[in-house]
């Protein structure tokens, strides 16, 4: 039985090195492209953007970990399948059950590893990755600056910019909300952005547009002034203030959150996302092993030794999984279901499927 053990966790593990580095690959290649436009368009240091990118493997490995552990076994029980191999060792009076179950303790194995990547390392690097962000738009206000959308949370004004080439601007609007007044609008053709770390000051300058101005006998009312060059200080301490950064609730460790939902509670704060954020810990690591219980019979049934089967078989089946897991985390911030419920809700129903699937496969 250690022949064969050791037989079908080779061929597992094989198939589960392969999945992990393409699915991560993927995903990688994807946030690439956006810290490359970091480097190349806004100038942000080499180290800050290679920083960003090791922060964020551990958030992308708490997803496919359990994807690649649903291709694996789907790619290594579909080749047994093909192959003849699972028929054989049946003959030889091994039951389904004997030959799942060294893949499907490498499940609760993962599970553990999981619960550790997603609680202490996913966490802490995402939190992490934001002061990251944080320092970069200190540094690199522009890298702080997304264009064609609007920019909240510099200070009282709200800022569009059509389009970001280094500290270089086009099309720019300025807008400056006032309780009881009309709103105040900078209109600009072009412009750039200079940067003073040491003050988390900001210095926007325009050019060639309108602005309005109070009219000095009626201050409740503007009067249009054009302009060649117009100068508009930013105040970007509220934002980038280190001692300031706090932890979001999925930057916080299982300890963090219990602590924050006691003392919550007794000011009588809801603390129902904390709750939310702690059950999807639990939920993501137990995703391996509800996978890999379900990827079994459907490896069998597939009867395929072709990767790219495998491959899409797995992906249709872990975004059931995923929307399953969205929809039930919908529905308990909503408050239709209770948190542990709704966020259970994937694991529940893949288990239940994936146990009576399986049972009936045995059977055969």
């Amino acid at each position: 039985m250690r022949v064969l053990r050791d037989y079908i966790l080779k061929e597992f593990f094989h198939s589960f090195i392969l999945s992990i580095v393409v699915f991560t690959f993927v995903l990688l290649v994807g946030n690439i492209i956006t810290l490359a436009d970091l480097i190349i368009n806004k100038s942000v240091d080499v180290i800050s953007v290679l920083k960003l990118l090791f922060y964020m493997i551990p958030w992308l490995l708490s997803f496919t970990l359990p994807m690649a552990a649903l291709t694996a076994v789907i790619l290594t029980f579909g080749r047994f399948s093909s192959d003849g191999e699972l028929t054989a060792m049946k003959a030889s009076g091994v039951s389904l059950y004997r030959i799942a179950l060294p893949i499907l303790v490498t499940g609760v194995l993962f599970g553990v590893a999981s619960f550790f990547l997603n609680d202490k390392i996913s966490s802490n690097a995402s939190f992490a990755s934001r002061k990251i962000i944080k320092e970069i738009g200190i540094k690199k206000p522009t890298a702080y600056l997304e264009e064609g959308t609007f920019i909240r949370g510099l200070g009282e004004y709200i800022i569009f910019i059509h389009e970001i080439k280094g500290n270089k601007l086009k099309n720019i609007r300025v807008y400056q909300p006032q309780e009881g007044k009309p709103t105040r609008t900078v209109v600009a053709e072009s412009g750039e952005i200079t940067t003073m770390p040491k003050d988390n000051i900001v210095e926007l300058v325009m050019y060639n547009g309108t602005s309005e101005e109070p009219s000095p006998t009626e201050p409740d009312s503007f009067y249009k002034l054009n302009f060649r060059t117009y100068r508009m200080t930013l105040d970007l301490s509220s934002i980038f203030k280190k001692e300031e950064i706090g932890k979001k609730t999925r930057e916080m460790t299982v300890r963090e959150l219990q602590a924050e939902i006691a003392d919550f509670k007794k000011r009588g704060i809801d603390t129902s996302d904390h709750w939310v954020e702690l059950y999807k810990k639990a939920n993501m690591a137990i995703a391996s092993f509800v996978l890999i219980l379900i990827g079994v019979p459907l490896g069998i049934t597939a009867h395929r030794s072709e990767k790219s089967i495998g491959f899409g078989i797995s992906l249709i089946l872990f975004a059931l999984y995923w929307g399953l897991s969205l929809g039930g985390i919908t529905l308990s911030l909503q408050g239709w279901l209770p948190s542990f419920w709704g966020v259970s809700l994937a694991n529940v129903v893949f288990f239940a499927a994936g146990s009576v699937i399986f049972v009936l496969t045995a059977r055969k």
